[in-house]
């Protein structure tokens, strides 16, 4: 499946706290687009990293002063929005004793980026008072105003995928920041190519009816960057564009 579009458009796979490779791919974006390049961001910017709130300061930044930056929801950063609010709430996809704190999750050191630590004996209840206290208001805005999809041409971007055979503008919210099998088992053509992450692959992955772009980044691995243009796809590095691995 190929996705025609006019000019270049970037994404970037699952951030989850790596502050220092967003800056390293933004600036691979840079010296291949410039600096208005377009650049839709696939979500799971915070969680397991160790500077959750540096990537959220830098995206806000970069759309308060009118950067082409498209902003995902992912299942993480629902997460969050979620514990911030009150009294915190629970997302129900996930099983009941495993809460946004987990350290599989990754809660625990987005809060500790903030200054807040939370250790298994803490209560929920003062941990959530000291959140609200230092996370600043204008970060849990902007986990609200986050995007669940966004379209260019015949491409189609979210965070995890969509249910197959169902109208992209009917797809549900839950499947859209946590779907994974029944996505990825599906091999026929959607009605556009899909640009997602979520599910961690060892490289950028083109299976062609999507494209995984999460290459790890809630492991420490290297963020990914591609871009499209024209019915093609590389990913960026040092040495500029490389053709993405084919499955």
């Amino acid at each position: 499946m190929t996705s025609k579009t006019n000019s270049p458009i970037y994404a970037i796979g699952d951030i989850h706290g790596q502050l220092a490779e967003l800056h390293r791919v933004l600036g691979l974006i840079e010296k291949d687009g410039g600096k208005d390049a377009q650049i839709v961001f696939l979500g799971d910017y915070t969680d397991r990293g160790p500077d959750s709130r540096g990537v959220i300061e830098m995206l806000i930044e970069g759309k308060n002063t009118g950067r082409n930056w498209t902003f995902i929801k992912g299942n993480h950063d629902h997460m969050f929005e979620l514990f911030m609010q009150s009294p915190p709430q629970h997302d129900p996809y996930l099983v009941t004793e495993r809460y946004w704190l987990h350290p599989r999750l990754g809660g625990d050191t987005t809060l500790a980026s903030y200054g807040v630590i939370s250790t298994p004996r803490a209560r929920l209840i003062g941990t959530h008072i000291e959140a609200l206290a230092a996370v600043p208001q204008t970060h849990i805005e902007f986990l609200k105003s986050l995007a669940m999809t966004y379209e260019h041409g015949d491409l189609f971007f979210c965070h995890a995928g969509i249910r197959p055979e169902v109208p992209l503008n009917a797809q549900a919210f839950e499947d859209l920041i946590w779907i994974r099998e029944e996505f990825h088992d599906f091999s026929e053509p959607h009605p556009k190519l899909i640009i997602h992450g979520h599910t961690p692959v060892d490289e950028a992955t083109h299976y062609g009816n999507r494209v995984n772009l999460d290459t790890g980044q809630g492991s420490g691995k290297p963020l990914a960057a591609a871009v499209f243009v024209d019915g093609k796809v590389w990913t960026l590095s040092a040495d500029g564009r490389k053709n993405i691995t084919k499955a």
